[in-house]
């Protein structure tokens, strides 16, 4: 039978002269040194880049932005501040009130020191404190209603000299104006609904001895004259 040959154990001291000599290779390698300071400025050499390249792309994403808000603030679409009351809308102009009272059939109306006038489809009416009803026809034939006429009537009441009469041929009546010895007055207009054609004007003055009517003067709505007429002097 045979046996197995085996290596013979190395002397003590031959392990520790191989460990030794191990150890002094190991120390003569000498590490270099970790180039700390070169690192850290790659370090931020490559931050400064990628904070380069980001307010780059951030400006592009904002140029649009931008755009967008100068739009939506331009004058002509500022929005209006929290708080501060819209200015209510200019309202259309109205129109021009009518110089001419519209009077129903028969309403009565004061023309001063007692006189009292009143309008129905075939004239008109009027009546004093000296007298009960008066009238003057317009459907009698002996006025032209498709002409600018004016006509006239006198009445002293009291201490007041009452001016009034007819006027015709017009449906733009703006003013009536009696020309006195005291000067110009403008007399008060009255007619019935519709377009009857004609209606009614009125004014009183103060009575004295030297008072004259000189003239009887009809105008459009426009201030023009279309119609007048002289009294008769006795």
């Amino acid at each position: 039978m045979s046996r197995t040959s085996r290596p013979s154990p190395q002397p003590r001291h031959e392990a520790e002269r191989l460990q030794a000599a191990f150890g002094a290779v190991a120390d003569a390698l000498t590490p270099s040194l970790v180039p700390l300071a070169a690192i850290e400025r790659a370090g931020r050499a490559r931050r400064r880049r990628r904070a380069a390249g980001l307010a780059v792309a951030c400006g592009l994403l904002l140029v649009p932005l931008a755009s967008i808000t100068l739009r939506a603030v331009s004058p002509d679409h500022v929005p209006p501040t929290r708080g501060r009351v819209a200015a209510p809308p200019t309202p259309p102009d109205a129109p021009a009130a009518d110089p001419v009272r519209v009077v129903a059939p028969g309403e009565h109306v004061r023309a001063g020191a007692g006189v009292e006038i009143w309008l129905t489809e075939e004239g008109k009416h009027w009546s004093t404190p000296e007298t009960d009803h008066q009238f003057r026809s317009v459907a009698d034939g002996n006025l032209d209603l498709q002409h600018p006429g004016v006509g006239l009537n006198t009445e002293i009441v009291g201490d007041r000299y009452v001016l009034s009469g007819l006027y015709t041929g017009t449906g733009q009546a703006g003013s009536v104006v009696v020309s006195t010895g005291d000067g110009e007055v403008t007399a008060s207009l009255a007619r019935l609904p519709g377009s009857p054609g004609w209606g009614v004007w009125y004014v009183d003055v103060p009575l004295h001895d030297d008072l004259t009517v000189d003239r009887v003067t009809l105008h459009d709505r426009r201030g023009e004259e279309i119609a007048s007429m002289t009294p008769s002097r006795p």
